[in-house]
């Protein structure tokens, strides 16, 4: 398990920013800087999960119905999701708006 972000002072940090423990991204959220989120018709999605295959985060997560959504505290608004989704139905929305 990997120390809290907090906890951590810069002699410990590896050079180049080397990950070297597997699964401690999901300790901290990275998502606060989006300007964009994606937004998902449930009633169009057809539940392929090419938005999850294809998001470089690993944010898209399964809800029970079957369809999928972004988990917001780790998206960072790239669109990729939209971009690839073969029906159409992630639309980006403006974060502010």
């Amino acid at each position: 398990m990997a120390k809290p972000i907090d906890q951590i002072n810069w002699h410990e940090l590896e050079i180049g920013s080397v990950v070297t423990e597997t699964g401690n991204a999901v300790q901290y959220e990275t998502g606060s800087w989006r300007s964009d989120k994606p937004v998902v018709n449930m009633r169009q999605c057809i539940k392929c999960g090419v938005c999850w295959l294809f998001c470089p985060d690993m944010c898209i997560v399964r809800a029970e119905e079957g369809h999928f959504t972004a988990n917001l505290a780790y998206c960072k608004g790239c669109g990729i999701c939209a971009k690839e989704c073969p029906v159409g139905c992630i639309t980006m929305i403006n974060e502010e708006a």
